[in-house]
């Protein structure tokens, strides 16, 4: 299939996605518990900004404000009639913002899990989830997005069914996983798993990775485990930016630009083809890291330690797999920046 994205990737070793659209919006007046994609029809002009940021930051690619643009969170806020309109609306203002950008850059329509568990576990149907991933695909691809990107899953029961909702939508995808227990997703996926489940379902995506998780080492470690599998997929890298910290009623993250720069550059080198941030991550971000990636030769894969002592310790002894040769934490002594 021929689209914005698969160009792209025809013609670039690397690209670069954008960073944290909460965060952002929070920085911007967004309050706490408040749904963000109610903005994208009150506050037009902050989600310009939002968009326009991480165009100007040199992102090839940025994501819609359509995280939770599905029936089932946006019931929450009694909205659930409007997940095809609110969708519609977030395409719609990052369409103009990439048709006025003066170079190629995808739209890419964030699709983020429904909140639900589903079957035998939780109660959400395999049907309902893929009619709530078709909705949302349908007004996302009115808005005049080029590509869906499924992010932050858990379970692959939940995958497949967005897969299943994007193909009736006729629409290209990405999709990421969360691995943010101890290696593996909260429901027990792990990067090897991952790469099997991407590469073999019917509507496969046209590239596959991790966001979010606990911390950049952490995200890089489970890239190495895609490219160990020898996959020919490309390979998407969205970390946050350092680790989370409560301060003065907030939460901050304390990855450095210098910290990112280093992390794009890392991830590059680990395997991954489209690179980005995820929560935490600005604008300044962004610049650091499309200046690393454009000034820095790319290098051999990385070891664990050089990880370690690029980035900070992993959270957990092993990566998941639960192999014997599983990565262990590093000693103390080892370089933290951020």
């Amino acid at each position: 299939m021929t689209n914005a994205l698969s160009k792209l990737l025809e013609t670039n070793d690397w690209l670069m996605a954008d960073g944290a659209t909460g965060t952002n919006l929070f920085n911007m007046g967004l309050g706490a518990g408040d749904p963000p994609e109610f903005w994208n029809e009150t506050e037009t002009d902050k989600i310009r900004t939002l968009y326009r940021g991480a165009v100007d930051s040199g992102s090839d690619i940025f994501l819609t404000n359509s995280f939770g643009a599905n029936a089932s969170r946006l019931k929450l806020h009694n909205a659930q009639a409007r997940a095809f309109e609110l969708s519609r609306l977030a395409a719609e203002i990052a369409r103009e913002i990439a048709d006025g950008a003066g170079r190629p850059i995808v739209v890419a329509g964030s699709v983020g899990p429904t909140g639900d568990i589903m079957q035998p576990v939780g109660t959400l149907s395999h049907a309902d989830a893929v009619e709530m991933f078709h909705e949302t695909a349908e007004g996302l691809k009115a808005g005049g997005a080029d590509v869906l990107w499924l992010e932050t899953i858990s379970a692959p029961e939940e995958y497949r069914a967005a897969a299943e909702g994007f193909k009736l939508a006729g629409m290209p995808w990405c999709g990421t996983m969360s691995f943010d227990t101890a290696g593996r997703t909260m429901m027990g996926v792990t990067s090897a798993d991952m790469v099997q489940l991407a590469g073999g379902i019917e509507n496969a995506p046209l590239a596959f990775g991790a966001n979010c998780g606990t911390g950049a080492s952490d995200l890089l470690r489970t890239v190495l485990g895609f490219a160990a599998q020898g996959t020919e997929m490309p390979i998407i890298a969205k970390g946050n930016a350092g680790i989370p910290k409560y301060h003065d009623g907030h939460i901050h993250y304390d990855g450095t630009p210098e910290l990112m720069a280093d992390y794009a550059v890392l991830a590059r080198d680990c395997g991954a083809r489209i690179i980005g941030g995820c929560c935490g991550t600005m604008p300044e971000h962004l610049r650091a890291m499309r200046e690393a990636l454009e000034t820095r030769p790319k290098g051999d894969r990385p070891t664990l330690e050089k990880i370690v002592q690029a980035l900070g310790p992993f959270s957990s002894e092993g990566d998941g797999t639960g192999d014997d040769t599983a990565p262990k934490r590093e000693r103390r002594g080892g370089r933290r920046r951020g």
